[in-house]
């Protein structure tokens, strides 16, 4: 049966999020018979190439969950941000060789799910190649008659799910194309999930002791003006620390001290704190280890963000020992539970 239905989520102490602005199309599945189906992997997009830098920008501060002002404003605001960034973003990208991981990572994953599923599976970015476009063209020819839509965002948010949930649905619109649409539903504190990404983080010690280490799980940070107007992401955030936090504590992976921070801040308003790059600077140890929470794929934000321009950070002020952790990509762990999703939805 398809309706539609208004994403909302009940958390801790009985709260609920008014999320009403939220609404996206959702296919609640009562048994999907003999339609011909194809799973979308959902991200943002990394840039293939330097060229692809500034597409990149353009598209991200176009999209009205970014910047959700009228669109007069929104390009007034886009075009003197990226005037001041785009220097410095290609510079950025140079010392990753000129392109971001997260397109070549996806590709690795998609093959490995490929021998578990017997469907077409798709990369469907929002901002630059390989577009959504593409993906449901291929559809389109192709006969599918369901799309699976899985975000490779863990935790919902407007600025993340919905955005690109309506990238495929304005690009049905315009091709006439109208397959049934299933949106897979949020996984922040999914079992397997979060043993998959425990598992990454037990990896990323390599036989260290714990105990001597403070954890910290760095999420993307977002303006309060979005957290304000509804936006689920920061209580899903935490949900997904206290999920981990108890899988750790249960299997005897002890911390000194596991700390939710955000990262990527943009401009002066205010953002979700903590902020990473303080608590680096303020240390009350020097032995980290940083998580890349919301991130499924590593991209920019994992490899130079953390990796590179927070090390420096922590090498100035002389930290004894610094470690990120990589991003789920293809593990096999992460094989599985998106195999297991689209399986047993």
């Amino acid at each position: 049966m398809q309706y539609e239905k208004t994403l909302s989520h009940a958390f801790e102490g009985g709260a609920a999020i008014n999320v009403s602005m939220l609404k996206y199309r959702m296919t609640i599945e009562g048994g999907s018979g003999l339609m011909k189906q194809a799973l979308l992997l959902l991200n943002m997009g990394g840039a293939n190439n330097l060229d692809e830098v500034e597409l990149f920008l353009n598209n991200m501060f176009a999209d009205k969950r970014i910047l959700p002002v009228n669109s007069y404003l929104r390009r007034f605001i886009a075009s003197i941000i990226i005037r001041k960034r785009l220097d410095d973003v290609k510079e950025n990208y140079k010392l990753l060789g000129g392109k971001s991981p997260l397109s070549e990572q996806t590709g690795k994953l998609i093959e490995k799910l490929k021998r578990k599923l017997e469907i077409p599976i798709y990369p469907a970015m929002r901002y630059v190649p390989p577009f959504a476009s593409e993906a449901l063209e291929k559809c389109r020819e192709e006969g599918i008659e369901e799309l699976l839509l899985f975000p490779m965002y863990p935790q919902y948010s407007t600025t993340t799910t919905l955005s690109s949930v309506e990238d495929i649905e304005a690009g049905c619109e315009l091709m006439g194309y109208t397959p049934k649409i299933t949106v897979l539903e949020p996984y922040y504190d999914d079992y397997e999930y979060i043993a998959a990404t425990a598992q990454k983080i037990i990896e990323a010690m390599k036989g260290r002791d714990t105990a001597e280490y403070d954890l910290i799980l760095s999420a993307h940070g977002l303006p309060m003006s979005i957290i304000h107007a509804g936006d689920p992401y920061e209580k899903q955030i935490e949900a997904n620390v206290s999920a981990l936090k108890i899988y750790l504590k249960e299997r005897g992976v002890e911390f000194r001290r596991i700390t939710l921070a955000y990262q990527s801040k943009v401009g002066s308003s205010a953002w979700l704190e903590p902020n990473l790059a303080d608590i680096l600077r303020k240390p009350e140890h020097l032995k980290v280890l940083v998580y890349p929470l919301a991130f499924t794929i590593d991209n920019s934000e994992t490899v130079y963000e953390l990796d590179i321009e927070h090390r420096e950070i922590a090498e100035k002020i002389g930290y004894e020992s610094y470690i990120v952790a990589e991003c789920l990509n293809d593990d096999d762990a992460f094989v599985e539970f998106i195999t297991g999703r689209v399986d047993g939805r």
